[in-house]
């Protein structure tokens, strides 16, 4: 019996969800449920699938949640709505006897995180965090390397993450410049760089100290540049014609789609300008962790730099592993899922403590997160062959991903240390 599958939150994220289950896992799963505040964006979803030859899928407004799990009866809910509506569409799912897939982060803090963990414990039912990054085959590889014990003990990770001024600009124009949306971009975007260091290392953070602030993006530090002409949004702006910052949505046939065409539903507004006011998160952080292993990191993001990827180095007792990866930079749902982040390059090198450094023969796959995303689609919706490497991530893998993250967070608004056993209980 072919397992069934419903979607809450339809916008950009959504999509790579419900092409794969409208396309190439059609035969083992069904599709039969949309949830979410507005209908111009299910309606859209449904233009794609029903493209595919599925059938329309029903459709139903956030107030009609319970209604939708009554009567489409979903095994799976696939959670993909504005991030701190996570937890209250997890936990009802659980309630109403469904399993959940959410998209990460799993929530933005500690109290709804708490509140997730009680659901599962309550009602005995499962939650998988979609961490595509780990299923792609060169971060896999290092994980792969780390194990084999060639560096030896792993005694600190030197980790730094650049969004360039396309990908990193995106999150300052939409919902996630809210805070209270998002988490911030330590909880929003680097849950994805934690996990990873969580995965490598096969170990949990313990205390995390964090310094962060806004220093390019906001209206104060673009007049601190000398910037005189401002707008709020780029739709209809003579301001933003010349600006390179400005998103324009009519010139995408996904953004147009989605967003434009649907502002008449619920007043959101995809294209805001970065260098506006009410902006609550930060661009340039600085993070250091301490794990369970005793392994310590310093990592940093800045969301403003000329490309796209990451640099990091783990120093062990017997060598050291430096990576290098430049991704191609994309705005979310303004094209295919296949192209997001995809690799342009990648280089893993090993510095034994006696012998000759060597490069590392690193296998690139294509598609979205460096091919991360089909393989972890089929670990999602298909059959796939057992793995070795454990990187079905459940919602303690979540927890810990977003618990760096969210002690960042406290730490940079107290200027103290904190403790992520103190945060919740398992």
């Amino acid at each position: 019996m072919n397992k069934r599958y419903a979607i809450v939150g339809l916008g950009g994220r959504s999509r790579m969800y419900y092409e794969a289950l409208a396309d190439q896992y059609r035969a083992t799963c069904d599709l039969v449920g949309f949830c979410d505040v507005n209908r111009t964006r299910m309606a859209y979803a449904n233009e794609i699938v029903t493209g595919y030859g599925a059938p329309p899928v029903p459709m139903y407004g956030a107030e009609d949640f319970d209604r939708m799990i009554a009567e489409q009866k979903p095994d799976i809910v696939i959670v993909t709505s504005v991030d701190r509506t996570h937890h209250r569409y997890i936990i009802r799912a659980m309630e109403l006897g469904c399993d959940a897939i959410t998209e990460k982060p799993m929530t933005v803090d500690e109290v709804k995180a708490q509140a997730i963990i009680d659901a599962i414990k309550q009602t005995g039912r499962s939650l998988r965090v979609t961490f595509n990054y780990r299923y792609a085959p060169h971060h896999t590889r290092l994980r792969e390397l780390i194990a084999s014990g060639v560096i030896g003990n792993v005694t600190s990770v030197h980790f730094e993450w650049l969004l360039d001024i396309r990908h990193g600009a995106d999150y300052f124009r939409r919902w996630h410049r809210d805070k209270r949306n998002s988490g911030g971009l330590m909880v929003h975007k680097a849950t994805h760089h934690f996990d990873l260091v969580n995965f490598w290392l096969g170990t949990q953070p313990q205390t995390v100290f964090a310094m962060g602030d806004l220093r390019f993006y906001g209206r104060e530090n673009a007049e601190q540049r000398g910037v005189t002409r401002f707008y709020s949004r780029a739709h209809d702006s003579e301001a933003a014609k010349d600006d390179p910052f400005a998103l324009h949505m009519e010139e995408s046939e996904g953004l147009r789609k989605l967003y434009l065409e649907a502002e008449h539903e619920d007043g959101y507004y995809r294209d805001q300008s970065v260098f506006g006011d009410g902006i609550s998160i930060e661009d340039t952080m600085g993070v250091m962790v301490r794990y369970r292993s005793g392994a310590v990191m310093t990592y940093s993001l800045n969301a403003y730099l000329p490309w796209e990827g990451y640099r990091i180095a783990f120093n062990g007792d017997k060598g050291r592993i430096q990576a290098m990866l430049v991704e191609t930079p994309y705005v979310n749902a303004s094209g295919a899922t296949y192209a997001e982040g995809t690799t342009r390059g990648f280089q893993i090198t090993v510095f034994p403590m006696f012998d000759a450094p060597y490069d590392v023969d690193v296998p690139i796959a294509a598609g979205g997160h460096g091919g991360g995303d089909a393989v972890m689609l089929e670990d999602l919706f298909g059959a796939p062959p057992e793995d070795p490497f454990h990187r079905a991530a459940s919602h303690v893998d979540g927890a810990m991903s977003i618990l760096t993250g969210i002690a960042a967070n406290i730490s940079m608004r107290t200027g103290q240390p904190v403790k992520v056993a103190d945060l919740v209980k398992f």
